[in-house]
């Protein structure tokens, strides 16, 4: 009985090893290859941290998405009464949004490039500058901004 419960061993440690050595190495014999894990992608051309480039940026909060920073740079500015509205572009982006510095609560801002129009307000006492979504451009003179100012002043950059 000893000899038939340590044969019965020896098998059960062979069989262990064999499961967990992956059946003795055959897939590698084979050729093939285990499968890759899957990974979110993103687009390789874009620098890292930013989410979105043209069209799927469209919407989206330029911040939020990667786009500000060391990326953007003030392409138009216009002055309506004392509040600065301008056209924020992000060349890595190929995204414009429009935003108003020095304004007061119901000040209006709006970024616009052929048809695709997006709006931001001041909507809270103190706050002084609002942005709007972006919407896709491929050059910084393709989007307008606008200010409308709780006054009912209007202004647009060129």
């Amino acid at each position: 009985m000893t000899f038939l419960a340590g044969v019965v061993g020896v098998l059960v440690v062979i069989a262990g090893a064999f499961y967990l050595t992956g059946g003795g190495g055959d897939d590698e014999a084979k050729g093939s290859a285990k499968s890759p894990t899957p990974r979110a992608t993103t687009n390789p051309d874009l620098p890292p941290g930013v989410k979105c480039s043209g069209d799927s940026c469209t919407g989206k909060d330029a911040e939020s998405m990667g786009c500000s920073g060391d990326l953007v740079t003030t392409a138009q500015t216009a002055t309506v009464g004392n509040t600065v509205v301008e056209v924020r572009y992000s060349e890595t982006c190929k995204a414009a949004w429009g935003r108003v510095t020095q304004a007061a609560q119901g000040d209006e801002v709006q970024i616009s490039a052929g048809k695709a129009k997006q709006s931001g307000s001041i909507t809270v006492a103190g706050d002084a500058i609002a942005y709007t979504p972006m919407v896709a451009v491929k050059n910084a003179t393709d989007a307008k901004a606008c200010a409308t100012l709780a006054s009912g002043q209007k202004g647009c950059t060129e």
